[in-house]
Formats: C-alpha cells, structure tokens, sequence
C-alpha cells in the first residue's frame, strides 16, 4: 500500500480571499478557482502537495495543533516581506527562539526558520 500526500486542508471564513493570500506568500497557483467554498493552490499545477482552503462556519478561536513552517534563505527578509503582505507576530508561548511565529490574515500560525544553510 502506497500513500501519496495530496494537500493540507486549512479552515477558512473567506477561502478565496485567505489562498489567494497564501498563494502570494509562497508563490504558488490556483489550481481550482471554480468554486467558492474551496480554493486551492500548489507550487505548480501538477505538483503536490497543496493547500485547499476550505469554508467552515466557526471562527478560530485556539492555537492551531497543526502548522506549516518555512525555511528561508533570509529570515529578516522573508518575515518583513510577509509582515508587509499582512501576516502578524504571533505570541503561543514560544518564548525567544531562532525561528518567528506568525499568523496569516484568519489567525492560522506559521513559523518562519533561521537561514537555509548552503
């Protein structure tokens, strides 16, 4: 038995406006721009895996159990070029760490790694 993993499913209020968001950050594509509860985006379009926003009536309301994080080539770089597409700091109790905690436009936390090492 084989598994090949096909995306992550991130709960969304707006699903259109917050993949278009993420698809910005990361610069990745629409793959699915037809129907208006889901969205979903990918590195490319026949690439995996991808991230499907998908509508849900209730607002966040806790810390996420589940998060994305990203290794940039500059940090500083990528956190203010994230902060500036209007991600925000996010405090979860982390205390001082190498790596950034930020939220994407609902509240979802993401973390932003030290430099990738050549």
């Amino acid at each position: 038995m084989a598994l090949e993993w096909e995306q992550v499913n991130v709960d969304a209020d707006d699903p259109v406006a917050l993949g278009r968001w993420w698809a910005e950050a990361l610069g990745w594509v629409a793959v699915d721009e037809d129907v208006d509860d889901e969205y979903e985006i990918r590195p490319a379009a026949d690439r995996l895996p991808g991230l499907l926003f998908a509508r849900v009536p209730e607002k966040k309301s806790v810390k996420n159990r589940l998060h994305l994080d990203f290794r940039p080539e500059d940090q500083a770089a990528e956190v203010a070029r994230l902060l500036a597409l209007g991600a925000r700091h996010a405090d979860v109790g982390q205390g001082e760490q190498a790596w950034v905690v930020l939220v994407d436009p609902e509240g979802n936390e993401f973390c932003v790694l030290g430099d990738r090492r050549p």
